[in-house]
């Protein structure tokens, strides 16, 4: 099949899915075929990473090519500016239908984004309830993260988030078939972002039992209290790690129920690549599987994200296009704020200045042809925990963490990829941190974004008590459909409606 000059585009995201936990990246215990098919067949980035390790700022970096301080993104209530030019736009200026199926965790009013359709509701608030509060760290959020995800993990039978991932891997499903079916011929580019393998840690039993409970490994990596840097054991504070006694068993369920969840997001992997195969599409698709942030898991002690330790933000990150990009692994560390510039050159060509919005990120291109391309990922992390801005530079061997409410950290991960040795006091390292230093002064003015993110957090707070207060009116995504449009109606011709509906089609055009 000739390969069109654009594409379309399938993003399969998958939520706090730890490329550590993944059969492609080394797992030898997790089941998951689909993605491991796509990996066979793609380009399967070795190194590649979110750029703040939580689940808002990390998706509106990715959909914007800008870090989060450049764009307001600082945690999980923050608002999504809507002139802020996203990869749909983009997108849609090239002349695709943008379609968005599940998760994107917008906040405020503007709910798409660029892309014209979104198939489902979030599964999280569009509000600033969840807003945190540098000034008072002390107190820990009653809705975020805590210890319970671990302590009650196993089999289930039914959570919300399952309700959730079957419906958007559903709609996922049904609109490819009705854009194979259809007469629009624009290329579509549709994102399928999906909420497992996220805590609580809670799956079906058919998922469950896979795993054989004995052979789940411990956390291979254990970090005494006593040890830990200070962003960790706020951590620990924020996510309550120290309120109750976890035993063992604890600790091997949450294991095991995590990667059920991963074959369960595998499942709904392959229903989606098949309908795509059967819809005759497949051929001019290119598929990218990405998370948004990874998951400690239980290493060093942690649970969760909101660190830039290789658990928390690390990610799998896969471009499937056999017939354009021969099978290949990068070892360059990438990101997300990688891929708008990316997805610009496939869909068609570089852009021109006035059309390609501003960004941070560059183009995959070179390393999707098996050349040589970029090596280095800059990250922030704003959120719960932190009481001032936490930067990252990842380049070469190195990755380097700056906070000043902090001590430095320098890890060589060539030498040492589980992060023990910080090496930021050793004086044999000494240029080598002082040159980051520099950096990070050159990059960030960070007091001013410490300055910006606490003004942000007293407005968002005062104005979320405020409209909690009498009449309310939700951000809240609402999916439009219109009955009067659906299966057979009086006002529609029932063998033309029959014919069109059916695929393949057996009469006319």
């Amino acid at each position: 099949m000739a390969r069109s000059a654009q594409p379309n585009i399938l993003i399969l995201m998958a939520d706090q899915m730890a490329p550590s936990a993944l059969p492609i990246y080394g797992h030898d215990l997790v089941r998951a075929p689909n993605m491991a098919r796509l990996a066979a067949q793609g380009v399967v980035f070795d190194s590649a990473y979110c750029n703040s390790p939580l689940c808002a700022p990390s998706r509106f970096s990715f959909l914007s090519g800008r870090l989060p301080s450049r764009i307001g993104a600082y945690d999980n209530a923050c608002e999504f500016p809507a002139d802020q030019p996203t990869i749909a736009h983009v997108l849609r200026q090239r002349g695709y239908r943008a379609i968005l199926a599940g998760k994107m965790h917008f906040v405020g009013p503007d709910q798409l984004h660029g892309f014209e359709e979104r198939l489902t509701t979030d599964i999280y608030p569009a509000d600033f309830g969840w807003t945190p509060d540098w000034t008072r760290f002390a107190e820990r959020p009653s809705w975020y993260h805590s210890m319970d995800s671990v302590i009650s993990a196993g089999p289930c039978i039914r959570t919300n988030q399952l309700d959730y991932d079957e419906e958007v891997s559903f709609v996922t499903r049904r609109k490819l078939f009705e854009i194979a079916r259809g007469r629009d011929e624009r290329p579509f580019f549709l994102v399928m972002s999906l909420t497992h393998p996220h805590d609580p840690f809670a799956i079906p039993c058919r998922y469950w039992d896979l795993y054989d409970d004995a052979a789940i490994a411990p956390p291979r990596v254990r970090i005494a209290k006593a040890d830990q840097d200070p962003h960790a054991l706020r951590l620990r504070h924020v996510c309550g790690l120290d309120l109750d006694d976890v035993t063992d068993a604890q600790v091997r369920a949450a294991r095991h129920a995590y990667y059920g969840a991963i074959s369960f997001v595998d499942e709904q992997i392959g229903t989606v690549l098949e309908a795509l195969d059967d819809s005759g599409m497949a051929d001019d698709t290119i598929i990218l599987l990405i998370g948004d942030h990874g998951e400690m898991l239980g290493e060093r002690d942690l649970w969760y994200k909101m660190n830039f330790f290789e658990g928390g933000a690390r990610i799998p990150m896969i471009v499937h296009a056999p017939g354009r990009f021969a099978p290949h692994r990068v070892a360059a560390s990438v990101s997300l704020l990688d891929l708008l510039p990316t997805l610009a050159d496939l869909a068609g060509g570089a852009m021109s200045d006035d059309m390609m919005p501003a960004h941070d990120g560059t183009s995959l291109l070179p390393h999707l042809l098996g050349e040589a391309g970029s090596d280095e990922v800059i990250g922030e992390y704003l959120g719960e925990a932190a009481i001032a801005p936490i930067v990252m530079i990842r380049r070469d061997r190195w990755k380097f963490i700056h906070c000043p409410a902090d001590p430095d950290q320098l890890f060589d991960l060539v030498a040492d990829p589980d992060e023990l040795a910080n090496l930021a006091s050793d004086p044999a390292h000494a240029a080598t941190v002082a040159a980051f230093r520099r950096e990070v002064g050159d990059r960030w003015d960070l007091p001013r974004i410490e300055a910006e993110v606490l003004a942000s957090q007293s407005r968002r707070r005062l104005v979320a008590a405020a409209t909690a207060k009498g009449t309310t009116k939700a951000w809240d995504y609402q999916p439009f459909r219109d009955a009067a449009q659906d299966y057979v109606r009086g006002h529609m011709d029932l063998e033309d409606l029959e014919a069109s509906a059916r695929f393949p089609r057996v009469r006319g055009e």
